[in-house]
């Protein structure tokens, strides 16, 4: 039972952890939300900024169908087509086509897209306040853009390889039928609404201008070549196959201007059905050809073979044929008709395959077979008279010949009419149309984007100074880091820090500024844990009890703390005597509004070797104004302050100041600033350190203790200042509990 209460015990206490840990990642966001604003705002500027200057984009879409349906050879029934595969290219095909340099280069050239012209005096602050700029209209007649001082008209430009892609300069003249054109090298002037021909150092330059803008105002002008255009125009068009199979192929275009777009695709659809009719009737035009160079051949064949039978007829007379050897002369001509056949398509299919296709090796085999029976036959017909041989030689090559060219004859016919109907395999459905929709750029899509990216950046911003800079925040951390325990947490007095706003206005004691904080129960609070805490007797007598207070680098408020604790301690009517050991950079003389140049600096580098009387003594020794409360300023800078203190001058002042005090608060220099704080250790019955909540770094202050350590000086208690409550602060319950009257 004892092991199951120690595991549930583990459990509880590792959630716990994991819960602390969690909340703690959330208090760390929570207190960057300064910069988690600025950082959201930055992007919601940068959206906003982005969002106008991109130009409004537009898409406009259409429709083309793939039939499968077979057409041209097919046409010609069962004897040719169903040896002629009339193998159809599926949509995916005919996509990647539309997107080819076969079908764009019609268009780029028709609408003269590979003309490009832009306005150098646009720049991007231009763009963000209109919004929306003019781009460049491509027609048949030419390429227009509108300026702020009139319009760009080009119907011609044409330049030699070397000047392709490279940008040109026009410029209209003081006179108005003139202009100028320039590279940065060459310079060439023409005249408008004619066509100019200029020879520059690269090579032939033609250029047809219509129209210029006035005042002086530049156009860049550049010829693209053939590949960068239509890379850009297939960037632009999407081609993709709606659906599986479905043979309807959808084509999307976007751009910055709706009707441009819209005619750029009309185009586009134009070309490629035209392309698409033209490889349709390809076959059908191929076989037509080839048949108007067979029939003339095939007549005069049939005519002489019918004037050779004709003669012989009438040399020898009509011969009565037995039954046998007119089975022999049938079988024959059935074969020899098959043969011709055999050999016409095979003629036919060679024009468009090889001697190695499946088809052709088909009709070889045929033809062999064929072949091997035409010999048996001839070898019964050898057998026969020589004048009924002859006779069945001259009857079938006319009946073969005769054959032959009427189907010849007959498929030409067939396929003039195929070809008179032949509408290709690609049927537009739905024809492109100016929508004016914008598609992009979603402002408030862009803008929220923009918004989440700035917030996301300043949560990684925050996470990373809060690894970088890990600073003091949780009590408990310190202690185990340290070995020293927090014997207090100083809360922010909202009241002192209005005031400290201020930096001429004198500091201020939270008596009189603040009485009723919670900052100034918790300086009570720390009194009374030293009050139990404190030796009987001090380290240099029977009645003062010194305390050191320290930090580990500056701008902690140990000199806050210094002066309010010694305020508190003299409330029990004691006698307190507060010191500025920082001979450097003191400033405890501003809280009690006292001059700070003569004080302990000026005591411990008198040259006088006498002791130092009581009398002399009082001169520096200050009165504060309040009761039981006297002051040692700082005094002069000395060259050596660490020298100073080492000196037996101030172990005497200490013996001195003992005889008159119950407590002596001596505020130091920080740790790693100066060394000062090991030597004044020696006459201190406590070292406190003063650490800034969320201000003093983590390490810094376990370096400063640790260099104590290492000299033999013990630090008794960490004193955590401007601890800030709220529910970003995770942990503010070490005071948010306190009782007193916070109004």
């Amino acid at each position: 039972m004892n092991t199951d209460s120690n595991n549930l015990s583990k459990s509880t206490a590792e959630k716990d952890s994991n819960d602390i840990d969690l909340l703690a990642l959330v208090f760390v966001v929570l207190r960057g939300w300064k910069t988690l604003l600025f950082f959201a705002v930055l992007g919601l500027i940068i959206g906003v900024l982005y969002s106008r200057y991109e130009n409004p984009t537009y898409k406009s879409d259409a429709l083309v169908q793939i039939d499968t349906a077979s057409q041209g050879v097919s046409a010609l029934g069962t004897n040719i087509s169903d040896l002629v595969s009339t193998e159809v290219s599926p949509a995916q095909t005919e996509a990647l086509l539309i997107k080819s340099r076969m079908i764009l280069k019609p268009v780029v050239d028709l609408l003269h897209l590979s003309i490009r012209l832009s306005d150098p005096s646009i720049n991007s602050l231009d763009r963000i306040k209109s919004n929306q700029t003019h781009t460049q209209v491509n027609t048949v007649e030419g390429v227009e853009l509108k300026t702020a001082d009139g319009q760009v008209k080009i119907s011609q430009f044409d330049v030699s390889q070397a000047y392709l892609d490279k940008s040109f300069t026009l410029l209209k003249s003081d006179t108005n039928n003139s202009f100028t054109l320039s590279n940065g090298f060459d310079e060439f002037k023409g005249q408008l609404n004619k066509v100019n021909y200029f020879r520059g150092t690269d090579g032939i330059i033609q250029i047809t201008v219509n129209d210029l803008p006035d005042d002086n105002h530049p156009i860049t002008i550049a010829k693209q070549s053939l590949q960068n255009t239509t890379d850009a125009i297939s960037g632009a068009l999407t081609v993709a196959e709606l659906g599986s199979k479905t043979g309807i192929i959808q084509l999307s275009m976007i751009g910055s201007n709706q009707e441009q777009i819209t005619l750029i695709l009309k185009k586009i659809i134009d070309s490629y059905i035209a392309k698409n009719k033209s490889r349709g009737s390809e076959e059908t035009t191929k076989t037509l050809s080839f048949m108007e160079t067979q029939i003339p051949l095939l007549k005069q064949k049939l005519e002489a073979s019918e004037a050779i039978f004709n003669d012989f007829r009438e040399r020898s007379g009509s011969i009565d044929i037995s039954q046998e050897s007119g089975l022999l002369v049938a079988e024959n001509s059935q074969i020899d008709s098959q043969i011709n056949e055999l050999r016409l398509k095979k003629a036919d299919l060679t024009t468009y395959y090889t001697e190695e296709h499946p088809l052709v090796l088909q009709i070889n085999d045929q033809l062999k077979v064929l072949n091997n029976r035409k010999q048996e036959i001839k070898n019964d017909i050898a057998k026969l008279p020589g004048t009924q041989r002859e006779f069945l030689k001259l009857s079938a090559d006319t009946e073969i010949n005769r054959e032959i060219y009427l189907t010849m004859l007959k498929n030409y016919e067939q396929l003039k009419i195929v070809k008179a109907g032949q509408i290709g395999f690609a049927r537009i459905v739905d024809m492109p149309i100016s929508t004016y929709r914008t598609i992009a750029p979603k402002k408030q899509l862009i803008i929220m984007l923009s918004i989440l990216s700035g917030i996301l950046l300043g949560i990684m911003v925050v996470f990373l100074r809060s690894l970088l800079k890990n600073t003091v925040k949780d009590p408990d951390r310190l202690e185990s880091k340290t070995g020293v325990p927090v014997i207090a947490t100083i809360p922010r007095s909202p009241l002192l820090t209005r005031l400290a706003k201020n930096k001429k206005a004198p500091n201020r004691l939270l008596a009189y500024a603040d009485r009723n904080s919670l900052s100034y129960e918790a300086i009570k609070s720390l009194r009374t844990h030293l009050m139990f805490g404190m030796p009987e007797q001090g380290k240099t007598g029977k009645r003062a009890k010194v305390i050191l207070i320290s930090g580990e680098s500056p701008g902690v408020g140990k000199s806050f703390i210094s002066a309010n604790l010694s305020e508190v301690f003299a409330q029990l009517d004691k006698k307190v005597l507060i010191i500025d050991a920082d001979m450097r950079m003191g400033e405890l003389h501003r809280t009690f509004n006292i001059e700070g140049d003569f004080g302990l600096a000026d005591y411990l580098s008198n040259k006088d070797n006498t002791e130092q009387t009581s009398d002399r003594l009082a001169n520096f020794v200050q009165l504060t104004g309040m009761d039981n409360i006297d002051f040692i300023p700082r005094g002069q800078l000395p060259t050596q302050p660490t020298t100073l203190l080492a000196s037996k001058k101030l172990s005497d002042l200490m013996s001195n100041l003992n005889q008159h005090y119950d407590y002596i608060i001596i505020d130091s220099p920080p740790i790693l600033a100066a060394s000062d704080a090991i030597i004044l250790s020696e006459y201190a019955d406590k070292l406190l350190m003063v650490t800034r909540y969320d201000h003093s770094v983590e390490r810094q202050l376990v370096y400063a203790i640790g260099q104590l350590t290492k000299d033999h000086v013990r630090v008794d208690g960490i004193i955590m200042n401007d601890v800030q409550q709220g529910v970003m602060n995770k942990y503010s319950y070490h005071y948010s509990y306190a009782y007193g009257n916070n109004k």
